[in-house]
């Protein structure tokens, strides 16, 4: 069995990442494409993942590839997180991933109905409210969910989420309607109605945003599509790795690594990895790197288990739910975060020591990122405690 070092698994990281100045990629598709999936939970990070890993690129590239070209798509699927894919791997999740959340996510949606005394049949009420929206969509018109919650009396209603819980709110149903319709693959997020930095959609039919909706894939082959690719960006990873990232189940993520043919490798520490069987040749060196990378970035989301790179700074650079705020990287390891002042400036908050050429590095990097932002300040509603030190 051959042995992956974590110093190797880094070199790899760096590389099929293009995180590494070095190895950056040419435009927004590549970068979603060497990801395998961006994270799309805050939409300012979709384009900061993309410019962390394509030099030159602007914010009306990456609108243009996702409103213009569509090459890449947000579609709710993982652990009922969205995500930008590359448009080909939608059949995959719709299949998979995205199925498992569905079923779920409607019985939720039925029930939260039911409780809040908006309707005594929670079933009936989200079929008519699915065939309310689609009615309407069907003539290609993309609409936000408060224009639908005016147009269409069956999204009326509000209820209480989460209560008892730092996120309790009191919401209205009608954007839980299109989040159920989105992740069934029946509508889409399509151009924004508002600064890249906010959410807010304007949601079509998929056959209208797509003009061709390929079928599903079957379950089976969307998950061992979703490990492929997974493991093309990630590997090695574990067993455990690939179950958090799919959120699902270890029965699928066993039969999705016999089917693309997975070969176990063994890891620091003594873990067991998997590396896809065209892939297992040694990976060089990458001389050292520095990046600055975003809330909730793929790169540091990617893994469950994440020592070979974030060493004991969790507590600091993850918030309690385990969602990761900025990051700054030296070497393949992350070693602190990054803010912004109040005048918008970038500054970078370190939590370990780190050499000299790292500082010159990650001040390249800074100057970077601050010349791209120009002033405009990008909020999250994921701030690590190492953010909220570096901002007092």
């Amino acid at each position: 069995m051959r042995h992956v070092p974590d110093r190797e698994r880094r070199a790899r990281l760096a590389r099929r990442h293009a995180v590494a100045p070095g190895h950056r990629v040419a435009d927004t598709l590549a970068a979603v494409r060497a990801m395998t999936v961006l994270h799309a939970t805050e939409p300012a990070s979709v384009h900061l993942a993309v410019h962390a890993r394509v030099d030159g690129v602007r914010v009306d590239d990456v609108d243009h590839a996702l409103h213009v070209d569509r090459s890449v798509v947000k579609q709710l699927a993982m652990r009922r997180t969205v995500f930008v894919f590359p448009r080909d791997l939608l059949p995959a999740a719709w299949g998979s991933a995205s199925a498992r959340v569905a079923g779920p996510l409607a019985k939720r949606l039925a029930a939260e109905a039911e409780a809040g005394g908006v309707t005594d049949d929670g079933e009936a009420w989200l079929a008519a409210a699915r065939a309310a929206v689609l009615r309407r969509l069907a003539d290609g018109s993309e609409l936000t969910a408060q224009a639908l919650r005016e147009e269409l009396p069956e999204l009326a209603g509000r209820v209480d989420i989460a209560a008892g819980t730092p996120y309790a709110a009191n919401v209205a149903l009608s954007p839980r309607v299109l989040t159920q319709l989105g992740v069934e693959g029946l509508v889409c997020r399509g151009r924004n109605a508002s600064h890249w930095r906010v959410s807010r959609p304007q949601w079509t039919l998929m056959s209208s945003w797509l003009g061709e909706v390929p079928p599903p894939l079957p379950e089976a082959e969307g998950y061992a599509e979703l490990v492929r690719r997974w493991l093309r960006t990630f590997g090695p990873g574990t067993e455990a790795d690939l179950v958090w990232w799919l959120g699902s189940t270890k029965a699928a993520v066993r039969r999705a690594l016999a089917d693309v043919g997975a070969v176990e490798v063994s890891l620091d520490g003594g873990a067991t990895g998997w590396l896809l069987p065209d892939d297992l040749e040694p990976e060089p060196e990458v001389e050292p790197w520095a990046a600055l990378l975003p809330v909730l970035d793929p790169t540091v989301m990617g893994w469950k288990e994440r020592a070979f790179y974030l060493g004991d700074h969790a507590p600091r650079l993850f918030d309690r739910n385990g969602n990761a705020g900025t990051t700054a990287w030296w070497d393949g390891r992350i070693v602190g975060c990054w803010v912004q002042d109040a005048a918008g400036r970038v500054e970078v908050a370190l939590v370990e020591d780190v050499p000299a050429a790292g500082r010159a590095a990650l001040e390249v990097e800074r100057r970077r990122l601050d010349e791209w932002l120009d002033g405009v300040r990008v909020g999250t509603v994921y701030p690590s405690l190492a953010m909220k030190e570096a901002t007092r």
